[in-house]
């Protein structure tokens, strides 16, 4: 009898315990649905913009130039598309201006690691992620504003694939031009 109480307590206690952390990716995999992927930066070189604040305020036109597959042309040629479609779409929800004339800040780099999740990482919980060395350039000049690592990152099986690494990449480009710029003179 004491044996198959001890069972029994021991079989309820892991049924909480698997069911607890199933809950838990369940609910990750809804936040997943909600906000997409993540991005994330980490300034390198800023030596151009250390004087200012929010020195690239005077900016009014933010261009995605070249961004190249250094990682052994491993990249799957549609991140292009995606990135592009993405960054607009990111200035456009930081209210970044727009204007044909204006200053132009040209943001170009190159792809240093790209990871597709496995069936393993499936099982674990999804991690992918692409990871670029981004450089901010004045467009008239040529000058190399800052340098950073900017990776965008999926964790949840519901953001896996091409076009959401895409979208974190370009929420990470975007977030650190947005706090370079600073609050003011936003569209």
């Amino acid at each position: 009898m004491r044996t198959k109480k001890l069972i029994l307590c021991l079989s309820l206690v892991g049924a909480i315990i698997a069911l607890s952390s199933g809950c838990g990716r369940v609910i990750k995999e809804g936040v997943g649905v909600a906000r997409g992927a993540k991005g994330l930066y980490t300034p390198i070189e800023t030596s151009a913009l250390q004087t200012d604040p929010y020195p690239l305020r005077v900016y009014r036109r933010f261009e995605l130039g070249e961004i190249t597959d250094d990682f052994g042309g491993k990249v799957p040629p549609s991140l292009w598309t995606y990135l592009s479609n993405e960054f607009q779409h990111e200035l456009s929800e930081e209210e970044l201006p727009n204007d044909p004339g204006g200053k132009t800040l040209l943001v170009r780099g190159r792809i240093l690691h790209y990871e597709d999740t496995s069936t393993l990482g499936h099982a674990l919980g999804p991690l992918e992620q692409v990871v670029a060395r981004i450089e901010l350039v004045d467009k008239s000049t040529g000058q190399v504003l800052g340098t950073a690592n900017c990776v965008g990152r999926t964790t949840e099986s519901v953001n896996t694939g091409v076009a959401k690494k895409a979208q974190g990449l370009a929420k990470a480009i975007v977030a650190w031009i947005a706090k370079r710029y600073g609050p003011e003179d936003r569209d």
